[in-house]
């Protein structure tokens, strides 16, 4: 009635026609029916991924529980993991196992609350947020929709997104999320939301509460060979035009380009490494040249030219003070060398290399740990006092931070008072304590399998992060030996064979 009193040719009418073309396009009612086939979705999601069983199961599991309980709200899942390892590819063939609508819609740099909830109509060119406009755009009420790069958001004076989308991912309140735009309620409960990152540190807590957190880690040189000989090459084929050609890669090339031309956790610079030497081979069928019908590593030297990458712990030197740690990064694990030396001065600590504030207090206790047995080390009571000690980490324009190298900062200072060098294939990681206590860290997965693409064979964990050893693939369990340590006393009788002797018990106590 009120559309008919106004004038067409005022802007209101304009106005009120589209807000009326946006409620009459939502999708209200429409949904796409759900394929309830377990079977045939575990099918889909092996045929499109490798490995990743946990986040299959998770899926799998919701399709069941979908087939017996019809009117199942959606889980909200949030998926953590290095660039490259399938995260936002894995939405996607989540929407195609369930037969659902996919929408994507990235989050990075997004720093507008009305992104989210969209502008009140008062505005002049006022729209609903993306996430009415996404579901308009696919036509029903239950697809999959991916938030990717939740850990991208920003703020500023025009609102904090991540606030905004505390509403949508609550499956309590998002049955009557309310869009500014729209000003009525709509219900989102039967949308299933994926969100994506690559760590969770600069989520809040209140929007890293209301999701479900399943973590992509890095994959193995196997998985990584399968998931190109399996994905990456086909696909890689397809694009260049050479799927006629029969052309293959030896699994010698593809170890050869996963070890010396990529460092990553993931597969992207792996697939970009495998696009180069196609379109090597696609110049060479255009020129009518002689084409290998067989990739093996010389023609991998051939087509990306010297090795980038080498074994870090081959460029080490068996000198004393020289230990070898390992780190946890946003993009997968990886190693670090703990160099300490020392000069005549007046008991300073040096630390350099791009330390956080966490690693410069592990270096400090590590070396409080070391003056207070510097008895058992053979040293004289003043011998620290005449004293300057140096930690460096190499890569110095790195930022490092975390209190992980604690235990490799004891043992290379160990190693430095002693003069025994450590070996060059053992790596180690845990935090410690003044009393001596190695106590458990995180990313041990992302750390073990650094280990293994850099040649380690023994590695020295904390004793209650034996656990965590499960996630591992045995084919990378089986490459290296593992040492538990629950103190700092056992970890240098193991690295140096030092011996300390056995704290007596104290009077009156008993067994």
């Amino acid at each position: 009635e009120r559309l008919r009193s106004i004038p067409p040719a005022s802007p209101e009418y304009a106005m009120t026609r589209t807000y009326l073309d946006w409620l009459v396009e939502l999708p209200w009612s429409k949904e796409t029916k759900d394929e309830l086939d377990v079977h045939r979705a575990h099918r889909i999601l092996d045929d499109d991924h490798y490995d990743l069983d946990k986040v299959k199961e998770r899926i799998l599991e919701f399709l069941a529980v979908l087939q017996l309980k019809q009117d199942m709200k959606g889980p909200i899942l949030c998926f953590v993991g290095p660039p490259g390892a399938g995260k936002t590819s894995l939405g996607q063939s989540i929407a195609r196992a369930l037969g659902r609508k996919f929408i994507r819609m990235s989050l990075g740099g997004m720093r507008d609350e009305a992104e989210i909830r969209g502008h009140r109509r008062t505005y002049i060119g006022a729209l609903p947020g993306r996430i009415i406009q996404g579901l308009r755009r696919v036509g029903t009420r239950n697809p999959v929709f991916m938030l990717d790069e939740v850990d991208k958001v920003g703020a500023d004076f025009r609102g904090d997104p991540s606030a905004a989308l505390l509403e949508v991912l609550d499956p309590e309140q998002n049955h009557s999320f309310t869009d500014h735009y729209l000003g009525i309620p709509f219900d989102l409960s039967n949308v299933l939301f994926i969100a994506t990152a690559n760590v969770l540190d600069p989520v809040p807590p209140a929007l890293r509460d209301r999701m479900e957190v399943l973590e992509l880690p890095g994959y193995s040189l196997n998985e990584k060979v399968e998931i190109a000989r399996r994905f990456l090459v086909p696909k890689q084929l397809e694009a260049h035009g050479l799927k006629h050609q029969r052309l293959r890669f030896t699994r010698p090339a593809l170890e050869l380009v996963i070890g010396e031309y990529t460092r990553e956790a993931g597969v992207r610079n792996l697939e970009r490494e495998l696009a180069n030497i196609c379109r090597k081979v696609a110049r060479a069928v255009a020129e009518k040249r002689k084409a290998p019908q067989k990739i093996e590593p010389p023609h991998i030297r051939r087509y990306l030219g010297a090795r980038r990458f080498e074994l870090e712990t081959a460029e080490r030197s068996l000198e004393p003070g020289v230990a070898t740690g390992l780190a946890w990064t946003p993009t997968g694990g990886d190693i670090l060398f703990i160099e300490a030396t020392r000069m005549p001065g007046k008991g300073r600590l040096l630390l350099t290399g791009s330390l956080g504030e966490v690693m410069k207090e592990s270096a400090q206790a590590a070396l409080s740990y070391i003056r207070s047995h510097s008895g058992l080390l053979g040293l004289d009571g003043d011998f620290f006092e005449k004293s300057d000690f140096h930690v460096h980490v190499p890569a110095g324009a790195i930022p490092k931070d975390g209190p992980s190298a604690g235990l490799a900062i004891v043992v290379a200072l160990a190693s430095l008072l002693t003069g025994i060098p450590l070996a060059a294939d053992l790596a180690m990681t845990g935090e410690v304590t003044l009393r001596g206590k190695v106590m458990p860290v995180g990313g041990i997965k992302e750390k073990v399998l650094a280990a293994a693409r850099a040649g380690i064979r023994r590695m020295m964990l904390p004793q209650r992060n034996r656990h965590d050893l499960k996630e591992i693939p045995a084919e990378v369990r089986g490459k290296i030996r593992f040492k538990y340590v629950s103190r700092l006393e056992e970890a240098l009788r193991y690295t140096l064979g030092l011996r300390f002797p056995r704290k007596k018990k104290a009077a009156g106590s008993s067994s």
